[in-house]
């Protein structure tokens, strides 16, 4: 019988603090008291299970499951893909990945989204896909744009893509955020800056990949996804990990 391996601890310098001056909404959204650990009932744990019966074929490509016949997304056309992977470099195959995001312009379609960029009619900012036996995933989309924030006076976002991943259940899922090599709002954005071990930016941030390039196409960024590991989160109550 295989035995599991030892969990690796987690790296408290690793992740943000929950309060943070230069980031003005952490402010409300801090805790005001101690995190309290709630035990998981069965079903939370166990379900429900994503198979691909729960996937359409287009649901991975922004660039036409949103648009009308003939029409495709304004921006610059972009593969987004990886791998999922555990602490020790192994597939993570069969697991859920959504992403969603701004338009080319800064602007997610959200009605409480007032910025002056205008919606792509054919851009819906959301996709999702399951990894396969090598835990390899895959998206087309379009570059999504900056845009203003109110935090100070003068706060841009980097342009980003929001990334969830289940495990075998909906209690089990992480979210982060993905950034563009090269983009140099990322050095000054109040939320990046949070962090505070550069190497764990870096981790953040998906690579020019020329290699997925399609000629004349599309543009590719690799973004790799490490489940628990050196740097993650060991749960005390739920020792299987993340």
């Amino acid at each position: 019988m295989t035995q599991p391996a030892e969990f690796y601890q987690r790296d408290r310098r690793w992740h943000p603090p929950a309060l943070d001056e230069r980031y003005k909404t952490s402010v409300a959204r801090s805790p005001q008291y101690a995190p309290i650990s709630l035990e998981n009932s069965l079903s939370e744990i166990t379900g429900p299970v994503f198979g691909h019966n729960d996937i359409d074929a287009i649901d991975n490509d922004l660039l036409s499951n949103y648009a009308q016949p003939g029409q495709s997304p304004i921006g610059e056309r972009i593969i987004v893909h990886g791998r999922v992977l555990d602490e020790n470099a192994r597939p993570v195959p069969n697991t859920l990945v959504e992403i969603w995001q701004a338009n080319a312009g800064g602007r997610y379609r959200h009605k409480k989204d007032t910025y002056l960029a205008p919606i792509d009619p054919n851009f819906g900012g959301c996709g999702r896909t399951l990894t396969d036996e090598n835990g390899y995933y895959y998206f087309r989309t379009v570059k999504p744009g900056a845009y203003p924030w109110r935090n100070w006076v003068n706060d841009w976002r980097p342009a980003h893509i929001h990334i969830s991943v289940f495990g075998s259940g909906f209690a089990q899922r992480l979210i982060t955020q993905l950034y563009f090599e090269g983009d140099p709002l990322i050095a000054k954005c109040p939320i990046v800056n949070t962090i505070p071990d550069p190497k764990a930016i870096d981790q953040l941030i998906a690579a020019l990949d020329m290699n997925a390039t399609i000629p004349l196409d599309t543009i590719a960024y690799k973004f790799d996804i490490v489940l628990r590991g050196r740097r993650s989160t060991l749960f005390e109550n739920r020792l299987e990990g993340n």
